[in-house]
């Protein structure tokens, strides 16, 4: 009687002067179909052509140069153009964008709408914006709501209900503080450039050194910079508890590949 095969055979001994092989790697697109996701992209063009509205208004309606140096105008045009590329991936089926590019923006509209409705457009805040000033009619209120309300809640809604978790780490949250660290420097170096006197010198309230001195300044970034770290640590948290949007429970892939000790190919 022929004894039955062992079902794990041990590896041979090493042959000397001979390399072992390579590990061969199966990219995760052989195993599991790409899948196109039409609607996603939809919805991601639509978003990015309103961002690029509210932009476009502003632009129309005052200086160039002057529109483009406002944090809400760049964290806009980020959206835009982060989100017409991912919405071509969604309908290709190519690999999403990289976590840490979508988690970034995520974070820099979110302080966008945050900060607005919270300081700038808040009077008792007293860095408010809207003191005093006749409120935003017509063209400028549309592009005024999109810019600070509309493009915020879009962002978060396609982060919960159409992007699937990505592994943030704690240390992403610093380096997405590193562009508003970066726009603080442009911002006092811009204000520092202009004649005293000039129209909107330094863009926000809170980095004006002329009302609050460097000292103020220093303090009012301080805090504000430990609110958007907490901020970028509440995206990382949530993001690990969240739900997949994508997973479908009961269905397991086709084919998978297992160790050899599982039974191999099923």
């Amino acid at each position: 009687m022929i004894p039955p095969l062992p079902r794990d055979i041990p590896d041979l001994p090493a042959i000397p002067g001979i390399l072992p092989p390579t590990p061969f790697i199966v990219p995760a697109t052989a195993v599991v179909a790409p899948v196109r996701r039409p609607l996603v992209a939809v919805f991601r063009l639509l978003v990015a052509l309103v961002a690029a509205a509210g932009v476009a208004i502003e632009i129309r309606l005052g200086s160039p140069l002057h529109v483009l140096s406002y944090f809400t105008i760049q964290a806009n045009l980020l959206v835009a153009v982060v989100f017409v590329a991912s919405a071509r991936r969604a309908r290709a089926a190519r690999r999403p964008l990289p976590a840490v590019l979508m988690g970034g923006t995520l974070l820099y509209i979110s302080i966008t709408g945050l900060v607005y409705h919270l300081i700038l457009a808040y009077p008792s805040s007293g860095f408010s914006m809207t003191g005093g000033i006749a409120p935003h009619t017509g063209w400028q209120s549309m592009s005024n709501q999109i810019l600070h309300t509309v493009i915020p809640i879009a962002a978060v809604i396609d982060w919960l209900l159409l992007t699937r978790p990505a592994p943030f780490a704690v240390r992403h949250a610093t380096t997405w503080l590193v562009y508003p660290l970066a726009y603080l420097v442009f911002s006092l170096v811009r204000g520092e450039m202009l004649p005293p006197g000039t129209s909107a010198r330094y863009l926000y309230p809170f980095v004006d050194v002329d009302r609050h001195g460097y000292v103020g300044i220093l303090g009012n970034t301080a805090i504000l910079g430990v609110a958007f770290y907490a901020l970028a640590l509440l995206v990382i948290a949530l993001d690990h508890v969240r739900p997949d949007p994508f997973h479908r429970r009961g269905r397991r892939p086709a084919n998978r590949i297992s160790s050899p000790a599982t039974g191999g190919l099923k």
